[in-house]
């Protein structure tokens, strides 16, 4: 197996930015700006999905509009050494929690959560406080996006079951 990474050049980081921009954007339409053929274009997305560059497409969705209204980040301290397969394993479990990453500092993890309103925000919470290893957390409530296009102020997972009812409700 070769160590040798893989190459990436000018085109190939054109191409990606055009697909972060607008991943339904044409392989014709990226050929045109790039300056390549709509079959060198597919030939090298191709390339970049097969070597790990590209993960996937994706949509980007108005929380709110899933029944999402609430967002908070939650940093998370650890009894002793918890292993970071351990808190995969636990973070896991809560489908509210939106993306989570081992830290350097004083937590041990920060999570992104997402929930339905302040009173799921809280069993949420509660949820993650009930495993054995888990210290403290310390959460931090978002308020509004200074950055609205970017990929944190959406998400791409549907909302809990019971999302719904709480739109109708409103």
């Amino acid at each position: 197996m070769s160590s040798r990474p893989t190459p990436f050049d000018e085109l190939d980081r054109k191409i990606v930015t055009a697909l972060m921009a607008n991943a339904r954007t044409s392989f014709a339409e990226i050929g045109a700006a790039v300056g390549l053929s709509s079959t060198a274009v597919k030939r090298r997305v191709d390339r970049l999905r097969e070597t790990g560059v590209i993960t996937g497409f994706t949509a980007t969705v108005r929380p709110a509009a899933l029944g999402w209204r609430t967002e908070a980040y939650v940093e998370v301290y650890c009894e002793g050494a918890a292993p970071p397969r351990r808190l995969a394993e636990v973070v896991r479990n809560h489908p509210e929690i939106a993306a989570a990453m081992t830290v350097t500092g004083g937590a041990d993890a920060l999570l992104h959560v997402r929930a339905r309103d302040v009173e799921h925000f809280e069993e949420v919470l509660e949820r993650i406080r009930q495993e054995p290893f888990i210290r403290k957390t310390i959460s931090v409530m978002v308020l509004s996006h200074l950055l609205p296009d970017s990929p944190e102020a959406g998400v791409s997972q549907p909302a809990p079951d019971g999302a719904a009812d709480v739109r109708r409700a409103m």
